[in-house]
């Protein structure tokens, strides 16, 4: 059975809070946090740009949404919570849209890092009213977010072991 979203948000607030010296004192933690949050502002801004947002917004809030959909949460692992925290996200602790997922607020994904699905998933709506070219760049970008978060995760997942041998 899957763990309940609010026993990983409470794992990782707790592993976060014992081992957050550990994390701030490894360089590749910090380098790799540093770029994620640059790699993520720009997928995001090109989001916005692409019309995206606009497209997930009024499907969600005018529409009934589905892509958000309550579960969702269920696929974030505690690491990715973690990297959350350390980008200084406020994790959420009550959901606040009750048909949706726990991390979507009312101005969107209350999250910086994503699950690798929230940021792949390109429904048939968004397909056809942005313009491929666009679509692609934004891919591009959204692959490299994918990429540094894969391996902050993996990291913060070495300091994690070394500390609990």
């Amino acid at each position: 059975m899957t763990q309940p979203i609010e026993e990983k948000i409470a794992w990782a607030e707790e592993t976060c809070l014992r081992l957050h010296r550990n994390f701030a004192e490894d360089k590749k933690v910090l380098e790799l946090a540093d770029k994620l949050k640059k790699a993520i502002h720009l997928s995001r801004e090109m989001m916005k740009a692409s019309g995206v947002v606009d497209i997930c917004a009024r499907c969600e809030y005018e529409e009934g949404g589905s892509c958000c959909g309550k579960g969702i949460e269920n696929r974030y692992d505690r690491w990715l919570l973690i990297v959350n925290l350390l980008l200084g996200v406020r994790l959420p602790h009550v959901r606040e849209i009750d048909n949706s997922c726990f991390f979507l607020g009312q101005a969107g994904c209350r999250l910086a890092a994503r699950h690798v699905i929230c940021i792949n998933y390109i429904c048939k709506k968004i397909e056809e009213h942005i313009p491929p070219d666009s679509l692609n760049s934004l891919k591009e970008a959204e692959g490299r977010e994918i990429e540094l978060m894969f391996f902050l995760h993996e990291r913060l997942m070495q300091v994690y072991r070394s500390v609990n041998r």
